[in-house]
């Protein structure tokens, strides 16, 4: 398997070694205009437990220092985790997901009026529905792209096998509500470098989506997808798209994150938030190494712009 021809310029890890957690997972960052934050989940992979890590740092660069994690009111869930943060007058609007393993749960809005001590649920963004291949949705994260909010998240009619979806704020705020727009990125897009639904290896489907406006207009998504082969454990893979509108078409350029360069080991690497910083796009990211208890850590990839806009121009050779 190769990756594209986008390589990050610099790469290091772990960002943060965590005093509460085992496992860090789900990075998160935002600037509320005087600091940085980085949300997450904090828990064990074992026991499928979760908390909303919270850390923060002057620089996104770091040093980052872990606080208490963040307390919310009003969410149940077996799997409150996942939380997607950004940052408008003046509050932190959280979404997060009450459950990725089960049909029938919701996507959460949250608002922080503490610098992220704790958030209060405003009322449910988006509801599992089933018979629409939305019967269980999760892993959401909020973007404002050309001035319209956006909600992205993974999507299912079956658990494990989501793809990616898109929903619109119609009121221009992060209150809502929320029009469904459909699936912007299938299994079937990215068949080179995603498992197959019904093969009998298949471990999971798309998720951990981001969309990121670049400055030339288009849109990229990263997201998550799961290599047609290997052993479990080795086969989560950061990769991006690109496509001139919000709603795609989405056209792949393959895994950017070789996981044998992560100083942790050479496991497998996931769920990321990228932004664009002067020339170039940043992005966190979950890894760990491919031994049994490896734990997952955050890492952090800088990609140039010109090198992202390079392979985006020529037609992409899906890998």
């Amino acid at each position: 398997m190769r990756h594209t021809a986008i390589d990050p310029r610099r790469r290091r890890g772990p960002l943060l070694h965590p005093v509460t957690f085992q496992d860090t997972k789900d990075p998160c960052p935002v600037h509320d205009g005087r600091r940085w934050h980085v949300f997450g989940s904090g828990g064990s992979s074992t026991t499928e437990v979760w908390e909303i890590l919270h850390a923060v740092a002057d620089e996104l660069d770091g040093p980052w220092t872990e606080l208490e994690p963040s307390v919310l009111r009003g969410v149940d869930g077996d799997h409150v985790a996942a939380p997607g943060i950004v940052h408008e007058g003046g509050l932190l609007h959280m979404f997060v997901q009450t459950d990725h393993a089960a049909l029938g749960g919701t996507i959460e809005h949250l608002v922080s009026r503490d610098d992220g001590r704790s958030f209060v649920r405003t009322g449910t963004a988006l509801t599992s529905v089933a018979g629409s291949g939305e019967a269980c949705i999760y892993d959401p994260h909020p973007a404002e792209v050309h001035g319209v909010k956006y909600l992205v998240y993974s999507a299912a009619e079956v658990v494990g096998a989501p793809d990616i979806h898109l929903a619109r704020s119609t009121s221009g705020s992060w209150r809502g509500p929320w029009e469904r727009l459909g699936s912007i990125l299938r299994h079937e897009d990215v068949p080179h470098h995603h498992n197959t639904r019904g093969a009998h290896d298949y471990e999971w489907g798309l998720e951990g989506a981001q969309l990121v406006p670049l400055p030339d207009g288009r849109v990229l998504l990263n997201a998550v997808c799961f290599l047609p082969g290997g052993e479990p454990g080795t086969r989560q893979r950061v990769f991006f798209a690109i496509a001139d509108q919000v709603a795609g078409p989405y056209v792949s350029l393959g895994p950017v994150l070789a996981p044998a360069h992560d100083a942790w080991g050479s496991g497998e690497n996931g769920h990321a938030c990228a932004l664009v910083r002067d020339d170039q796009l940043v992005v966190l990211y979950q890894a760990r190494g491919a031994d049994p208890g490896g734990r997952w850590r955050y890492g952090v990839a800088e990609f140039a712009l010109e090198d992202l806009v390079a392979v985006a121009r020529r037609e992409p050779q899906l890998v």
